[in-house]
């Protein structure tokens, strides 16, 4: 019966949603907004529950879940119905508070609980958090799964490292290692280049950006980027370029990969949070939180392209996409 229900509920995404559907949180209205990119206008829009501040879409774009943080006090993620638009029953974490950074890989639900100090993974298969790993750092925040699930990767803001977790092979038994790589002060928002080699970490109280070997576990460089109160950092799917938001300040910052320099500032508003590129590497969106609209970016020229509101305060950003 329930792979009945998977099956009927993969079918009617294909007929009633877009290929490709933009989801956006708004802080102020609690909502998710689902966005047809062609057009940028709201298809419809669901209740994200208390302080939403990262989604995610599962692998088959039939759910979305949403971080619940609260600074830390709060203990749900809520998971919407993209197919009907709507709240299903939220996942109750019990004492794992203050959830965030979300990943969907391997058909689970990858988060991190900044108030347990754990990351920890949920299978909707049998809606079960079904593994808990502690990091022992202080807010751990974002995070990404490699897709053959053998490594994490985290960001503990007030800790100022990078958790590189990895899963040891050999022997009976399975078990995780974490080595922590010191980096810059209030390391938030990072990003994987897409070769896998280098993670890049903006430090929102440095204004800079750390430049991590993943394999030698170790800092390459540090860029002295003056990105204070930078919150996102994301590279362009060529690899080429990594785009840095912040909070602190009226710019978009990008850096070029090659030359590990600031090549252009781009004036977007008062400040923003989440970025989000599109799959064709020829956009951009950019949550501009205070000023309640979602921002465009051509790629190519490095420009604003457009703008579009999906609520106020928007945060958050993902793709569902089907496959």
């Amino acid at each position: 019966m329930q792979h009945a229900r998977l099956f009927l509920a993969v079918l009617l995404a294909q007929i009633l949603l877009p290929a490709q559907s933009l989801l956006v949180l708004s802080k102020h209205d609690l909502t998710l907004s689902i966005v047809d990119p062609a057009s940028l206008k709201v298809i419809a829009k669901a209740p994200s529950g208390q302080d939403p501040h990262e989604v995610i879409a599962s692998t088959d774009a039939t759910r979305a879940y949403i971080s619940n943080y609260g600074g830390g006090s709060l203990n749900t993620i809520t998971v919407i119905d993209l197919v009907n638009q709507k709240a299903l029953a939220p996942i109750d974490l019990g004492p794992l508070r203050g959830p965030h950074g979300l990943d969907f890989v391997g058909g689970k639900l990858w988060f991190t609980a900044e108030g347990a100090k754990v990351i920890g993974s949920y299978d909707p298969a049998t809606a079960k958090i079904d593994w808990v790993f502690g990091t022992g750092q202080n807010r751990t925040h974002m995070l990404y799964v490699f897709p053959d699930l053998n490594r994490i990767i985290t960001t503990n803001v007030s800790s100022a490292t990078i958790s590189l977790i990895e899963k040891t092979t050999g022997g009976p038994r399975v078990d995780w290692n974490q080595t922590l790589i010191p980096v810059g002060r209030g390391a938030e928002g990072f990003d994987l280049s897409p070769d896998r080699k280098e993670i890049w970490a903006a430090n929102a109280q440095d204004g800079t950006v750390s430049i991590v070997d993943a394999n030698a576990k170790k800092v390459l460089q540090t860029v002295d980027a003056d990105v204070r109160g930078a919150n996102r950092l994301k590279f362009t799917p060529d690899g080429k370029r990594v785009l840095v938001s912040t909070l602190g300040g009226p710019n978009l910052t990008v850096i070029d990969v090659s030359s590990r320099q600031v090549v252009k500032r781009i004036p977007i508003g008062k400040g923003a949070a989440g970025i989000l590129m599109h799959p064709d590497g020829a956009k951009a969106y950019v949550a501009c939180t205070p000023d309640d609209y979602v921002t465009v970016i051509d790629l190519h020229s490095l420009a604003v392209a457009g703008r579009f509101e999906a609520g106020g305060n928007p945060d958050g950003l993902a793709w569902a996409v089907r496959r």
